[in-house]
């Protein structure tokens, strides 16, 4: 079921970050959407931010992950698309409030700056955690039409 995709892209910082997550992934049982990159090779973050809302706004995924150097830029980009609601993650705090209080569907990590065992600890918390409603729906609502 697509609602329950994951759905991955990386720029060359972040590749290997993204083949250990999604490893975790799909040890885990989950279905995962990997949209690249294959290899540390140079590519421009902005495409696999791009390529990875398309897939959230089609329906192809219900959430995301992405990951660059900073995870900054390419959640700039993916963030150009009004349906998905991209944010950095930094540690578990992060990324349980990214999901209670913004309903974030896409997680950006930076590779350059957290360590594997953190952004495991980050990825599963973010799907774990559910958005909270009440107070903060009428403030995503804001966020979906100043889109």
């Amino acid at each position: 079921m697509a609602a329950q995709t994951i759905v991955m892209a990386s720029d060359h910082a972040g590749f290997e970050l993204k083949e250990l997550l999604k490893g975790d992934l799909k040890a885990a049982g989950r279905d995962v959407l990997d949209l690249g990159v294959n290899s540390t090779a140079s590519v421009d973050y902005p495409d696999y931010g791009l390529a990875l809302a398309q897939a959230i706004r089609d329906g192809r995924a219900g959430r995301g992950v992405l990951v660059c150097g900073t995870g900054i830029g390419i959640a700039i980009a993916a963030n150009r698309e009004p349906s998905v609601r991209a944010a950095v993650v930094h540690d578990v705090t992060s990324a349980r409030l990214t999901r209670q209080h913004n309903d974030a569907n896409v997680m950006a990590l930076g590779a350059r700056l957290i360590g594997a065992e953190v952004a495991r600890d980050c990825l599963r918390v973010f799907l774990d955690t559910p958005f909270e409603g009440g107070r903060h729906a009428a403030r995503v609502a804001k966020l979906a039409r100043s889109a």
